[in-house]
């Protein structure tokens, strides 16, 4: 019907007759001469229409916004002071020789042009569709089209097979909740939907096929935030005879050629490391924002004999941390900023958030401070602190104490927060690997150890030792790519043979009955012949999320869900009549 999109003419088709489709972006009469801005997925294209043509004229004033139009006309350069540098199209018009209203549109529920950001989340995914013919809504899942394109390429040229695994599968504990998806033809039973395809991928390695790849969806029913969904699509890869290293530096280079070929964008080679230890001590997290140029730095040894039992306590506890984080000109802050901030920290725990103003240090040392718990602080610690953390009069010391899970996370989150709202971000892109994980957590609810990862991760070699005698300081074959304060992919090195397997599976107080109920088909696998293998999972919406600036990864889904895990476009999801049930053999029960 089209000869090229709106987006595709400049001056160098001037003269040319074009046939093009799209829709009315926006319709303007001016003294008799009717101005179209056609737009299609390629951008926009002003179109003209005069008088002179009655009948296409008469059709023309017709036109309202959504209106989808086909047009013919004869590219011409635009009269000399109307050229619109902004625009891709903006030094030629088409003059409107024909005009076919292919189909009228009701006013839209929401705008469409620079004011579309101003509605509502719920509007705008309620009415996706319209939603999504915003040029920054379709840049995005251009951009992720490309960069799904050049994930298989690369991936493609090493060797990698492209390979399915099955949506109805086995329920298995993988850390969260499974969907469940009733049998029909199995009453009473059920298959879950696949949280990742993890044991299929192994299964593949087991089968001799070496090296494999699938964009894959998943599906985990678990509470969800701004990069979380309950369908989310990852870059599922698995390899055989290849070190963690080897596979580390091949994905590493992977991501370099997706920033280089989509944005633009050339990431450092190699990619930082840091173990998981420095990684919590430095920053309190797993995930680093390494843009940021604040560190947490640990003052618990400073704190003995200190009368001050917010921090005394903490430091004497073999679970507590007491940690120091410095601002540079944070004495600006004004009171009601740090309680702010106190507020902040209290969303991940914390009790309090104590500081210390360094105004005239080097003038009037103690004098020069200013804080409420400084009369708590003997000299000694007083200096100890200002010199173990640098502080220059104009700086404000702020301190976390506690359990050491809630200091890393309060104040792991407050570094990142000052480094935003203080404009001290360094560097646009900063990757980095975080290795050496532990195996397990212990969970004192319930008086066990659970794997950090998942419990197919293969121990250090070194550590094997470690499962029976110390399994809290057995660390992990694991690793995990971060870029700029979010994970972009994780995995690991997998357990290969069948004694070990078992051997965590035990520690994790999975029963041999346990295990050959729920991962018989692995364990039985394991025992013919298993390479050592390994891999990891990209969060695609979360990479794509990064490459474009959007702020949720429901912006570059095409059909996202809401924070409740609801679909309002479809509104799924939605009751069923009672025929499918009995069918499925289900009957509901009415909650209490």
């Amino acid at each position: 019907m089209r000869t090229q999109y709106c987006g595709d003419l400049n001056s160098q088709h001037t003269g040319q007759e074009v046939v093009l489709c799209g829709w009315v972006q926006r319709r303007r009469d001016h003294g008799g001469v009717i101005f179209i801005d056609l737009r299609d997925r390629e951008g926009l294209v002003q179109v003209v229409f005069d008088p002179d043509r009655a009948e296409v004229f008469a059709r023309a004033e017709q036109v309202r916004s959504e209106y989808v139009l086909k047009i013919t006309g004869r590219v011409r350069p635009r009269p000399e002071g109307t050229i619109n540098p902004d625009l891709p199209t903006g030094e030629i018009e088409i003059l409107g020789l024909d005009l076919e209203i292919l189909n009228a549109a009701e006013t839209p529920p929401i705008q469409l042009d620079s004011h579309a950001a101003d509605a509502s989340e719920e509007l705008r995914l309620r009415y996706r569709y319209l939603d999504l013919r915003r040029p920054e809504m379709q840049a995005r899942l251009r951009t992720r089209s490309r960069v799904t394109q050049a994930m298989r390429r690369f991936l493609d040229e090493r060797g990698f097979l492209d390979i399915e695994t099955p949506i109805l599968t086995k329920s298995t504990p993988e850390g969260a909740r499974d969907y469940l998806v009733p049998s029909r033809t199995h009453p009473g039973e059920f298959f879950a939907l696949p949280q990742s395809p993890q044991l299929f991928k192994q299964l593949l390695m087991m089968s001799g096929l070496d090296r494999y790849y699938q964009i894959a969806r998943c599906f985990r029913d678990e509470d969800l935030r701004a990069d979380r969904q309950p369908e989310f699509t990852q870059l599922d890869i698995e390899v055989s005879f290849m070190s963690e290293d080897e596979l580390m530096e091949l994905m590493e280079g992977m991501v370099r050629s997706l920033f280089s070929e989509v944005i633009g964008v050339e990431l450092p080679d190699p990619f930082p490391r840091l173990t998981y230890a420095e990684a919590m001590r430095r920053f309190g997290s797993d995930r680093p924002d390494l843009r940021v140029p604040l560190e947490l730095i640990d003052v618990a040894d400073l704190m003995d004999g200190v009368d001050f039992q917010v921090f005394a306590g903490p430091a004497k506890d073999p679970e507590g941390r007491v940690v120091a984080l410095r601002l540079p000109k944070g004495g600006e802050l004004s009171r009601k900023e740090i309680d702010g901030y106190t507020q902040f920290v209290g969303i991940y725990g914390a009790k309090g958030l104590a500081y210390i103003k360094v105004n005239e240090w080097a003038a009037k040392g103690r004098e020069g401070l200013q804080s409420p718990i400084l009369k708590f602080l003997p000299d000694a610690t007083v200096e100890g602190i200002m010199a173990r953390t640098g502080a220059v009069d104009g700086d404000l010391i702020f301190f976390g104490a506690d359990k050491a899970r809630v200091v890393n996370e309060s104040i792991g989150a407050l570094r990142v927060k000052l480094g935003q709202d203080r404009d001290l971000l360094e560097g646009e892109w900063r990757p980095l690997w975080v290795v050496d994980f532990p195996m397990f957590e212990h969970d004192p609810a319930n008086g066990r150890w659970v794997a950090l990862h998942h419990p197919f991760t293969a121990p250090k070699d070194e550590h094997l030792g470690l499962l029976e005698s110390d399994p809290g300081a057995c660390l992990s074959r694991a690793y995990d790519m971060v870029l700029n304060g979010t994970e972009l992919g994780g995995g690991s090195i997998r357990i290969h043979r069948d004694a070990v397997q078992r051997q965590v599976f035990k520690l994790l107080n999975i029963s041999d009955e346990q295990a050959e109920e729920r991962f018989g088909f692995l364990l039985k696998a394991l025992r013919f012949g298993c390479p050592p293998h390994g891999g990891l999972a990209f969060g695609l919406d979360r990479l794509v999320m990064l490459m474009t600036g959007a702020s949720s990864i429901r912006d570059v889904m095409a059909f996202p869900k809401t924070q409740t895990a609801a679909c309002l476009l479809t509104d799924a999801p939605s009751t069923v009549d009672e025929a499918q049930l009995k069918e499925l053999s289900l009957r509901l029960r009415t909650r209490a």
